[in-house]
């Protein structure tokens, strides 16, 4: 089987403080580069972790390289500092860099989300709680809250949105009063202390949390690369 020849994919997450972050984006990449043997990839971070972009782009020492945003929402983030790290680190590597669309919160993570569901044994007249970060965008929210009601759409009990750090909170809708209680369906794509402090007052509820998606989002990774070559 012919070795694959393509641009090297520079997979650009947040970052967090909690090392275990990194670890998971590793893998993540490590997951997309063994769908498509021959492919170049590597991590990179906008803060709190590293390398940075330009530290990872000067590593790869080539041309070119696309830089695929790991982000689930168009937020300030994907808006503006990827845009300011791209440009920084083709500057200064002197590489041409593509950009490819964030992972967003399409079909494919739907997917994935009602996978991970079914693997903690939700069923399908439990409501869940669909967990993300949160941000100051409400527009970014709005299309957390839309997922949710997709979600909705296809099963008996209804999904609704909660964030980590915006309105609703997570926290708040925990300590409800529950007939029967939640799940919680986690979209991060790493682990991390968010995580952590809703997944401890779940506990203390015997509320069962997924799994960050991770690695199950390997494929839609490699379809953005694709794309972003195309």
């Amino acid at each position: 089987m012919a070795t694959f020849v393509g641009p090297p994919l520079v997979g650009l997450a947040h970052g967090s403080r909690d090392p275990r972050a990194a670890v998971a984006i590793d893998e993540l990449m490590a997951a997309v580069a063994a769908l498509r043997p021959g492919l170049v990839v590597t991590s990179a971070f906008l803060d709190l972790a590293e390398p940075d972009l330009t530290t990872a782009v000067i590593r790869l020492d080539t041309p070119g390289a696309i830089v695929l945003p790991l982000l689930f929402a168009q937020a300030f983030h994907a808006r503006v500092d990827v845009p300011e790290a791209v440009r920084a680190a083709a500057a200064a590597a002197g590489t041409e860099l593509t950009t490819g669309e964030i992972l967003g919160l399409g079909p494919e993570v739907l997917a994935a989300l009602q996978d991970q569901a079914r693997r903690i044994g939700v069923r399908q007249d439990q409501e869940i709680l669909l967990l993300a970060v949160g941000t100051s965008d409400p527009v970014a929210n709005e299309a957390v809250a839309d997922l949710a009601l997709l979600w909705s759409s296809v099963r008996r009990a209804p999904v609704r949105a909660v964030f980590a750090t915006a309105a609703p909170r997570a926290s708040e809708a925990l300590d409800e009063e529950w007939a029967t209680p939640p799940a919680v369906v986690s979209l991060f794509l790493a682990p991390g202390l968010l995580l952590d402090q809703v997944g401890r007052r779940a506990s203390e509820l015997g509320v069962a949390v997924t799994e960050p998606l991770g690695v199950a989002m390997a494929q839609l990774v490699l379809d953005r690369y694709d794309d972003a070559r195309r």
